[in-house]
């Protein structure tokens, strides 16, 4: 057995002792090399650094300076344009697969499908272009602002969604059985405004001629009679609203084409039943009619007849309960604000304040102003600080924070902390063009009510404490929606500045490339009128630099004796 056993141990411990000394050897080996390597390279580096003059650091500093500047500019070029940091950006997107990093998207792709599906439907709904209700007329105001001042108040984007909405109202599948009609639908297509006025003259001509038609009085009779054929209403409605040049002129051709569209809607509510083309044609007359009511409404109350306004806005709601796509109780809203009548306003918030319906910044704003009116005569902060918020003021506050939750851009311009433009023709609910057209409006109403500015002025702010952030869930209402800023730099002209909520913080690229351009610009001034100072500066700022790598070269070398590299050879 220790024939057998002797030999092997003594194979394996030479073996053994053999590894271990070469790795042994070469760890010694590349530990001397680097030490040597270190100790020929510091005379050199420090002749170098002895034979730098000042030009030389004034260069450094200077290029470096210009260059973090280049970047500083491209960065917050690119920031303002896409909301990112370019250098983010390719770090996330291109150096983070190479590193190892995995795509969240990716992974959580099989189990979040359908949370993915549902939050894109809330934001598909949340981000919905509306109509606005409080709309102005673009003959008679939108074209008056552009003579005056030559600036576009509306955006090609908001004109072509009314070009839609007026396709969609205003012309039916049955349109090119009437003449008239027929030209109208091509005449909601044009681009041109004066191709589309020309049109409507020229449809409302072709009713002139067409107009008397012989038709049987009874059938198989030799009795005839002479019937009128109705004008076209739709070609009354485009002029009003883009040929008449003042309020009153858009009133005569609403009410003319009110009298086309009333018996248009007569004789296609007596035939909806008789198939779907018909039924289609009274849906279409319907939307005339709903739409040429509501203008001539919103004339009265422009002209001043504000009581009048409200009868027909009533009378309109009353006939058709069901059309809540033209939102007629905010033109109601407003006009009762006007006459000071609050306690309609409060039966009508009373009915659409309702969870189920979709709310607006008309709807939440009223019913802040009505809770503050109520205290705001009376409030002051430096009382309510002592004494503390009594249960009405706690109320209006409430209010003021649900408001300001739903649409946080609407206190800057009661405020008048922000100029107000002319508002588009479409809104975006919870969007700075949904503030605008709410406080185009509403702003002499919140003038009107003693101290309710006063009261908005001291507690709005006091709603961003409350909503968490970063914004994954609201307060009261769904999360902020991310897509507001694109859809309302689309609805809104460029001269405006867009408000946006939250506020974007600065990425870190951008706050270190400022901070690395101020330092090297600073360094290249200081170096360039103090020379000499800034080369002592410099070579003790590089001494102190190089320090602990001395210390540690100076402890290997005092730990390793000199003679070690022999030993080994030997061994």
């Amino acid at each position: 057995v220790s024939l057998l056993v002797f030999p092997f141990l003594a194979c394996w411990s030479v073996l053994h002792f053999s590894q271990l000394n070469l790795l042994y050897s070469g760890f010694t080996d590349i530990l001397m090399h680097s030490l040597f390597f270190s100790l020929s390279l510091s005379f050199p580096v420090s002749m170098f650094l002895n034979t730098l003059t000042p030009k030389f650091y004034v260069a450094l500093t200077g290029t470096s300076s210009l260059i973090s500047g280049l970047i500083l500019i491209f960065e917050w070029w690119y920031f303002r344009k896409y909301g990112t940091s370019f250098i983010e950006q390719v770090s996330v997107s291109h150096l983070r697969p190479l590193l190892g990093g995995v795509d969240n998207n990716s992974s959580n792709n099989s189990n979040s499908s359908n949370g993915d599906s549902d939050s894109n439907r809330q934001s598909v709904s949340e981000c919905k272009v509306w109509r606005n209700p409080l709309n102005l007329f673009r003959g008679a105001e939108y074209n008056r602002y552009t003579w005056v001042t030559g600036r576009e108040p509306l955006t090609y984007y908001d004109m072509n969604l009314s070009a839609q909405d007026h396709q969609t109202f205003f012309t039916c599948d049955s349109d090119h059985l009437r003449p008239a009609d027929a030209i109208m639908q091509k005449a909601w297509r044009e681009r041109n405004p004066q191709a589309r006025i020309s049109a409507a003259h020229e449809a409302l001509e072709i009713n002139e001629i067409r107009s008397r038609v012989e038709v049987p009085l009874i059938a198989s009779s030799t009795i005839w009679e002479i019937k009128l054929l109705p004008k076209c209403a739709t070609a009354y409605i485009l002029l009003a609203e883009e040929e008449a040049t003042t309020i009153a002129e858009a009133e005569k051709l609403f009410k003319q084409a009110l009298k086309a569209g009333d018996g248009c809607y007569r004789r296609s509510q007596q035939l909806q039943h008789h198939g779907s083309q018909y039924e289609a044609q009274h849906r279409r007359d319907t939307n005339v009619l709903v739409y040429i009511k509501r203008r001539l409404a919103m004339c009265a109350r422009r002209l001043g007849r504000t009581r009048e306004a409200v009868k027909m806005m009533r009378d309109l709601m009353k006939e058709f309960p069901l059309l809540s796509m033209f939102n007629i109780h905010e033109n109601l809203l407003e006009a009762l604000l006007e006459l000071q009548a609050y306690a309609d306003v409060q039966a009508v918030l009373a009915k659409y304040d309702d969870i189920s319906l979709p709310k607006s910044a008309t709807i939440c704003y009223t019913a802040a102003l009505l809770k503050a009116r109520a205290v705001s005569d009376k409030f002051s902060p430096e009382a309510a600080s002592r004494r503390g918020l009594s249960t009405a003021e706690m109320n209006a506050v409430e209010a003021i924070h649900r408001a300001v939750e739903f649409n946080p851009h609407v206190p800057k311009y009661l405020l008048e902390m922000k100029s107000l433009i002319l508002p588009p023709e479409h809104i975006l609910k919870r969007g700075d063009s949904e503030a605008i057209a709410y406080a185009f409006f509403h702003l002499a109403h919140w003038k009107r009510v003693e101290g309710a500015l006063n009261l908005l002025h001291c507690t709005w702010e006091g709603t961003f404490r409350m909503i968490p952030y970063p914004l994954e869930k609201g307060h009261l209402f769904y999360p902020y929606p991310i897509c507001t800023e694109t859809a309302d730099r689309e609805l809104l002209p460029s001269f405006h500045e867009v408000s946006v909520y939250p506020k974007k913080e600065l990425p870190f690229f951008i706050l270190f490339t400022a901070g690395l351009c101020s330092f090297t610009a600073m360094l290249a001034l200081l170096t360039h009128q103090f020379p000499e100072l800034m080369g002592v500066f410099a070579k003790a700022f590089l001494s102190t630099l190089f320090a602990p790598l001395n210390f540690v070269m100076e402890k290997v070398e005092s730990v390793l004796p000199s003679s070690l590299w022999h030993q080994l050879t030997r061994i």
